[in-house]
């Protein structure tokens, strides 16, 4: 588990010092597809795809989304579960509960 948190972290790192979108794609991307791709690429341990979705926008932005998703998730967790967001969040990081 911590290394997959590690390998994590570390394309976080690596998309912070990525440049921003040159604006040589198709379309442009917004914010919440780059986190959508970059969150299943890190899922997938998909390096290639990680350091794509990380240049479609800014640091700053992708974290934004990231953390929009990672809200999401796990509103959408605890509706399913029937438990609060807390108790879901808690246990997708492998805390005790509080």
């Amino acid at each position: 588990m911590w290394g997959r948190v590690r390998k994590s972290w570390e394309g976080f790192l690596h998309a912070l010092r990525t440049k921003p979108d040159t604006g040589q794609d198709k379309h442009p991307h917004n914010l919440f597809e780059a986190a959508a791709v970059y969150v299943s690429a890190c899922a997938e341990d998909d390096q290639d795809q990680i350091d794509e979705a990380a240049g479609w926008v800014s640091p700053e932005a992708l974290s934004f989304g990231v953390n929009e998703l990672a809200c999401r998730a796990v509103i959408a967790l605890a509706r399913e579960r029937d438990e609060s967001p807390q108790t879901v969040a808690r246990s997708l990081l492998g805390l005790p509960a509080a």
